[in-house]
């Protein structure tokens, strides 16, 4: 089994708790920081005008002040920038990083965000197969002397990009979603999965996405053995990753006064779906421990991306839950 692996989500708005966030996940341990790549967000708890910073402007600071931890944006849209471009951008951070960048791709879904910035938004079907044939710009930038691709909606003719990444053959390539077609897709192309509820709507149905249970994760899992057999590759070539939001706290009491003002903040009367959905990780740290286990070896999942809803538990989960799990791999 592969070793099981933490990432932090870095907060986005403030460079100075971004950065310093960064340098704390590097100390405590975890493997990797992400950000999102969004130009701004609309949700429950975010106002859409809150400061929020382009994801590979602030990746490169992130770069600049760490050493060993790796980084990755989570995920990046294709549709966002010409696929080239984005090449050359992954390629220079694994450079400056000294070969710590993952290429965490997506087909993208935030509609307002595209209309807002006059990105042309076609349908769920036809962004997912743009996100495949922009795989393949990018796999040729990073491989090849003189890059050259014809595809269905990208094409590049001798687009040098050097210097090439550090990692060889290229990057690590991480895909995020979970529709069928996302699924079949990182089978063949990717080397990570960060197994998601698909979105199709457009913007995130809370009530939705926290109805991705075990059991349809199984599902998906069973689907994804069968898209690596097809594309010939092991059934253990592809690393499963998932990930949450952290309600975590030392006493019981203060764990389920948690999980309640989270459900109704969601606006759902039953908290026990917030409990049981593969989207939260609740608990004291022994509840986070338990439930971690469960979905390394149910699922054969090892890369896990957390969301801290509390600063201060970043600490936590890394003194009293990470070394749980330091002698698996």
């Amino acid at each position: 089994m592969r070793a099981i692996k933490f990432n932090v989500g870095l907060p986005n708005g403030d460079p100075v708790a971004t950065l310093a966030t960064a340098r704390r996940a590097e100390e405590l341990g975890y493997y990797s920081v992400s950000i999102d790549d969004h130009f701004f967000m609309r949700g429950l708890m975010d106002d859409p005008r809150a400061p929020h910073y382009e994801c590979f402007t602030m990746l490169s600071a992130v770069a600049a002040v760490t050493k060993s931890v790796r980084m990755l944006p989570l995920v990046t849209s294709m549709s966002y920038r010409n696929p080239a471009l984005l090449a050359k951008t992954m390629a220079s951070l694994d450079n400056l990083s000294g070969g710590r960048f993952i290429a965490g791709l997506g087909a993208g879904w935030f509609r307002e965000e595209y209309d807002a910035y006059n990105f042309p938004y076609p349908s769920n079907a036809e962004r997912i197969e743009q996100m495949r044939d922009g795989i393949k710009v990018l796999k040729a930038m990073w491989t090849q002397d003189e890059p050259t691709y014809h595809g269905p909606y990208f094409k590049i003719d001798k687009a040098y990009c050097d210097p090439k990444p550090v990692q060889r053959p290229h990057p690590p390539i991480l895909i995020g979603g979970g529709g069928k077609r996302i699924l079949e897709i990182a089978a063949y192309e990717a080397d990570i999965l960060n197994l998601n509820p698909p979105i199709t709507k457009g913007y995130v149905d809370i009530v939705e996405a926290l109805k991705f249970d075990r059991t349809k994760v199984e599902r998906r899992i069973e689907m994804i053995r069968g898209f690596l057999k097809a594309a010939g590759r092991a059934a253990d070539a592809l690393e499963l990753s998932g990930g949450g939001f952290v309600l975590m706290a030392k006493d019981r009491v203060t764990a389920d006064a948690m999980a309640a003002a989270t459900a109704q903040t969601l606006g759902i009367e039953n908290n026990e779906s917030v409990r049981t959905s593969l989207q939260v990780l609740i608990g004291t740290p022994d509840d986070v421990k338990r439930e971690l286990a469960v979905r390394i070896e149910k699922f054969g999942m090892t890369y896990f991306f957390l969301n801290f809803m509390m600063p201060d538990t970043i600490e936590m989960f890394a003194k009293e839950v990470m070394p749980a799990f330091a002698r698996h791999g």
